[in-house]
């Protein structure tokens, strides 16, 4: 099942009570702004960059924003690790997401965190599509990869504060995860609900 609302993630997570969702999986703002739209190389040209320079999201949350995370979810799947490691503890329970990418201006990998105690994995997977109506737009694999990897099952309750593009939610739809999520800007929204629509209205048909 989805849930998904147009809200601020503080709203939404106050909501629940202490451990109320098996996992959370969240793609927190990294912070990097403008380095992205208007740094060197070809990058700042492409439609990508363009959806950077017109948002204002891109802010790392703050201490009260993990302090919630933690409070409302027993597990956790964190991307974009490398910029939150004042806020996340020790473990070895990380996956190197391999991106494929031959761009210079573009990170070649990624970080995913997670609460697990197990050993560290590479996840190999192309994120080169610059189409997108939403900059960090993630592939599906990669949140089918993360849910093996963390044994997230069917009917677990997950939640994901910073829905994006949706590609979890229609990962969270063919394994039959519930899913808890919120977008707070409205554009992004919209776009999301419409890429998810299309995705479950298709393999009903099916």
């Amino acid at each position: 099942m989805l849930t998904i609302t147009n809200e601020d993630n503080m709203a939404l997570m106050a909501r629940y009570p202490d451990k109320y969702f098996d996992w959370a999986c969240i793609d927190p703002p990294y912070g990097l702004g403008k380095r992205l739209s208007d740094g060197g190389g070809k990058l700042k040209n492409t439609p990508m960059a363009s959806l950077y320079r017109d948002k204002d999201w891109d802010v790392v949350p703050e201490l009260k924003f993990w302090r919630e995370i933690f409070r409302v979810s027993k597990n956790q799947i964190i991307f974009g690790a490398n910029y939150f490691l004042e806020y996340l503890p020790n473990t070895r329970g990380f996956v190197c997401w391999d991106k494929q990418n031959d761009l210079p201006t573009m990170s070649a990998c990624e970080l995913v965190w997670t609460s697990l105690d197990k050993p560290s994995k590479i996840a190999r997977c192309s994120s080169q599509d610059l189409n997108r109506f939403h900059p960090t737009q993630k592939p599906i694999y990669i949140y089918k990869y993360m849910f093996e990897y963390c044994k997230i099952k069917e009917n677990m309750n997950v939640i994901d504060t910073h829905l994006g593009s949706g590609s979890i939610a229609i990962a969270a739809h063919d394994y039959k995860i519930n899913l808890t999520a919120c977008e707070l800007d409205p554009e992004y929204y919209v776009a999301a609900m419409k890429r998810i629509e299309r995705h479950t209205s298709q393999t009903k048909l099916f």
